[in-house]
């Protein structure tokens, strides 16, 4: 395939940025989106251009660090799919694509298409953790927890913290993020201990960090790769409004 591309280059966070063109060929259909990438990176190094920065890890759409806008959707448009794990084969020959960084406050480009995720980091360090020693693991049949409830942790626990939520939200919230690391803890013997505190700081720290409000859109539940459910923001608002009544 032969594709048009029209990427953000940006310095860095102080620089302005723009939208540049390219033109790649020999794509194969097989070959995943960073992997195009991979190829155009190829091709401006045998001209002694700047390559354009991405951030990938795992590429196993396991770590979630891939996310990009593809024509105005994270991660492309494919629902549950990851950057790293989309593949050419969602694109015919001739398209033209747009590719861009997360937009977010809380998510300043760093350079090209990388951005600053640390904010989740300073949300997760801040609360999202328990102080108990879990030692080895029990025997299965001595937790006091359901099945259903195991299940609904585990799910929120599949969060990635790719924040795609962020990028797709018109308020730029974590919501989906946070209620989905709150969700997770608090369902949990091991987590019922600070939950009280958790939920306030972490909702502190989302706020301070400088994401926006939910305001019920549901756009970051159709874009996030886990399909993570806007039920974690309700168990999130649930949990906060018991802390604030407890506290007083």
């Amino acid at each position: 395939m032969k594709l048009y591309l029209k990427i953000w280059r940006q310095l860095n966070a102080s620089a302005k940025g723009e939208m540049v063109n390219y033109e790649i060929d020999e794509v194969s259909e097989h070959m995943s989106f960073l992997e195009m990438l991979d190829l155009l990176n190829e091709s401006l190094i045998q001209k002694k251009e700047r390559v354009i920065e991405f951030d990938h890890d795992c590429r196993e759409g396991i770590c979630g660090q891939c996310g990009v806008m593809i024509d105005g959707r994270a991660h492309g448009p494919l629902k549950n799919t990851t950057t790293c794990q989309l593949h050419m084969r969602s694109f015919k020959d001739g398209d033209t694509i747009y590719i861009e960084p997360f937009r977010a406050k809380a998510f300043p480009v760093l350079r090209d298409l990388k951005i600053d995720r640390s904010a989740f980091d300073n949300i997760i360090e801040s609360g999202g953790f328990i102080g108990a020693a879990t030692g080895q693991a029990p025997e299965a049949n001595t937790i006091p927890i359901s099945y259903e409830t195991a299940e609904a942790a585990f799910y929120a626990a599949a969060c990635i913290g790719c924040g795609a939520c962020v990028a797709t939200c018109k308020n730029a919230s974590a919501a989906l993020f946070v209620g989905a690391k709150i969700t997770h803890l608090a369902l949990l013997p091991q987590g019922k201990i600070e939950a009280s505190k958790r939920v306030l700081t972490m909702v502190q720290q989302m706020d301070q960090e400088g994401f926006g409000n939910c305001s019920d859109t549901r756009a970051c539940e159709i874009e996030c790769p886990q399909g993570i459910s806007i039920l974690s923001i309700a168990k999130m608002n649930a949990e906060y409004t018991k802390a604030l009544i407890f506290r007083k």
